[in-house]
């Protein structure tokens, strides 16, 4: 149990895995190519990344003192255990990479490549993309286009523009996640010298930020319907739209107020996972339609 609160495995369900899966999706229900063992090895290495992620992130912020600035006597200092967990799981998905290059070819390594550049450097010295008002930005890329067309290339060993536009839909959303993530947190931030979207924007901003990404992700969709770059079962993502306007409707009048907030983005994260999920499963059940 002692692994579980190192790591906060909420991103295992809802950000590290859908992106990948959407992208093995598009190989099989649009390109009719699937590889049962390079699927499980690459689905490894994802969730190996995703540890060493969230390690980092703990770690980190733990350093800089960001989650007890009001607080300090709240929570423990984070252990060095974490910063050496994380070293172990991106070293081990690094080592994931390497033999799924193999197969693969050089595309796989730049995928990699730039999903390690995101993640290791997102809170970590001395980039820290978070503090640049780069961090959104590496969250949409990473769980959205590298992911997803990293998945997608380890299938047919192609690239494809329809699904780089694709994975505009868990980039657009994730990134919404993001931003709406980092509402609460606004003075802890600010204090801190996070520079993100938020802090720059002010929170009423960020509302309207994250609610027109989260509204720009579920409209790819119906774009690439009726554009024919997507087969019609995909449109079964647009019934994320309600838990849209279920948080943005929270977030109108609660956004000042970091406990009521709560449910605008428990809202947004539904809004990801039903999004991202039913747009994925529209993919794969094109093969048989």
């Amino acid at each position: 149990m002692r692994f579980f609160t190192l790591v906060r495995y909420r991103f295992f369900l809802y950000a590290g895995l859908l992106p990948y899966l959407l992208g093995a999706a598009w190989a099989y229900g649009v390109e009719h190519s699937f590889k049962p063992g390079i699927f499980w090895l690459g689905l490894m290495g994802i969730l190996l990344s995703v540890v060493g992620v969230e390690a980092f992130n703990e770690y980190f912020d733990s350093r800089m003192g960001t989650d007890r600035v009001f607080n300090p006597s709240d929570e423990a200092p984070i252990s060095d255990a974490v910063l050496w967990l994380g070293i172990a799981a991106f070293a081990a998905a690094a080592a994931v990479g390497l033999w799924l290059a193999r197969e693969g070819g050089w595309p796989i390594l730049l995928y990699a490549f730039l999903g390690g550049l995101a993640a290791v450097f997102y809170v970590g010295p001395p980039v820290r993309w978070v503090y640049r008002g780069l961090g959104e930005t590496m969250i949409a890329l990473s769980y959205g286009p590298w992911m997803t067309l990293g998945s997608l290339h380890l299938q047919t060993g192609r690239f494809s523009w329809p699904a780089l536009f694709a994975s505009l839909v868990p980039g657009l959303l994730i990134a919404a996640l993001a931003v709406v993530n980092e509402i609460p947190d606004y003075h802890q931030d600010r204090l801190v010298g996070k520079r993100n979207l938020v802090v720059r924007l002010g929170r009423k901003g960020g509302v309207r930020l994250y609610t027109g990404l989260a509204a720009a992700g579920l409209c790819v969709p119906a774009a690439g319907v009726a554009l024919k770059l997507f087969p019609f079962p995909a449109l079964a993502a647009l019934l994320a739209f309600p838990l849209l306007v279920k948080s943005a409707l929270a977030a109108r009048d609660t956004y000042e107020e970091p406990r009521r907030f709560v449910p605008a983005v428990r809202s947004i994260v539904l809004c990801y996972v039903v999004g991202a999920g039913l747009f994925t499963i529209g993919l794969w059940v094109s093969a048989w339609t």
